[in-house]
């Protein structure tokens, strides 16, 4: 019989706040008008607008003290959709090795 191990995970309840972002190194492709200033917006060669991110990694309108966006108001739909303690942000937060 084969054997699965399981990681164990962190039982302290996940807050943005204290995540330092770990969502926030995706790729953000911006699909009509989301409000966010042009100075965080990359188009690409066949016009697809996404997130601009720096050198990095991290998106550009990520404040790097406190690890907060600075668009918060304005930022894209897919940002106010990515649910805090989902799948998909528990394994971001694997990778860079937030608990």
């Amino acid at each position: 019989m084969k054997t699965i191990s399981i990681q164990k995970r962190s039982q302290e309840p996940i807050s943005c706040s204290s995540c330092r972002a770990a969502c926030c190194r995706l790729e953000v492709m911006l699909i009509g008008d989301t409000g966010v200033p042009d100075r965080h917006v990359v188009v690409d060669e066949w016009g697809a607008e996404s997130m601009r991110r720096l050198e990095d990694g991290w998106c550009s309108a990520i404040d790097r003290q406190t690890f907060l966006c600075t668009i918060y108001e304005n930022r894209p739909w897919i940002c106010r959709e990515f649910e805090t303690g989902s799948y998909e942000c528990l394994e971001e937060r694997a990778v860079l090795g937030v608990r």
